[in-house]
């Protein structure tokens, strides 16, 4: 009987759900957002496992297996530290990170978040591009949250998520 993780942008939070069979399709919904209208969008996390070693198994099964779980905690670690020291109102700073980011998780960015990294690596300020691009960015939601886009990541990236102890049903 499988556990899953979820993140949600919106609340920064890794949630764990039980399901009774083997289900790489179903997204849950968060739920902090039970009983409203609109429930925030989750991701599937690749949660930490242990490896048996000596089984006959095909270690290859499933859509989460090429991805190297140590390599990708170690960049997401080496970017946490990066921005510990870093100044957080320096747009080339920003955008160096968010950068990384999408090259470490394999994140493809979409033409408007791609226009507000070039920018901010140029030094534009975060807060003139959000207006500009507000729409293009909410519409692409590459680092979605209900706070200003840009200014958003910067923080995520700062703050590791909150994990709830809860084990939810799916």
């Amino acid at each position: 009987m499988p556990i899953y993780e979820f993140y949600c942008r919106d609340c920064h939070t890794i949630y764990s759900f039980f399901s009774r069979r083997v289900d790489t399709q179903t997204v849950p919904k968060c739920p902090r957002a039970e009983g409203k209208s609109k429930g925030h969008k989750l991701q599937r996390q690749v949660s930490r496992f242990a490896i048996s070693r000596g089984l006959a198994e095909d270690a290859t099964d499933g859509p989460e297996m090429d991805i190297d779980e140590a390599k990708m905690e170690q960049a997401m670690m080496q970017l946490a530290a990066e921005m510990e020291g870093a100044d957080e109102e320096d747009p080339r700073t920003v955008a160096r990170v968010m950068r990384r980011l999408a090259e470490t998780t394999g994140m493809s960015l979409g033409s408007g978040m791609e226009e507000a990294i070039r920018r901010m690596e140029s030094g534009e300020d975060p807060d003139k591009i959000e207006e500009e691009l507000g729409d293009v960015l909410e519409a692409e939601e590459p680092f979605a949250t209900g706070e200003s886009k840009l200014r958003g990541v910067v923080r995520r990236m700062k703050e590791a998520p909150n994990v709830d102890p809860e084990l939810y049903d799916m």
